[in-house]
């Protein structure tokens, strides 16, 4: 479990860092899968032994930020067919 590997401050900046990131998150269906990635991509970042909040929102962006544009892609290829 994630509080058995990580200190309460630790838990509360990856907390911090996965809220920011998912404020780029368009809102619908997909947001909890979203989230869900984003979360894993900031708890490998502080299993590597980042835990600076400001990295952790920075992994947490760049992960929305991937998910948002792969999102954008598969969407228009719907819209083409």
């Amino acid at each position: 479990m994630i509080t058995d590997t990580f200190d309460r401050r630790t838990i509360a900046k990856m907390e911090v860092a996965l809220e920011r990131a998912c404020l780029l998150l368009p809102t619908g269906s997909d947001k909890h899968n979203a989230r869900r990635i984003i979360a894993s991509k900031i708890i490998e970042c502080a299993h590597r032994g980042d835990a600076a909040l400001s990295r952790l929102t920075e992994v947490g962006y760049a992960a929305a930020v991937q998910l948002n544009c792969f999102g954008q892609s598969v969407r228009k290829k719907e819209a083409a067919n």
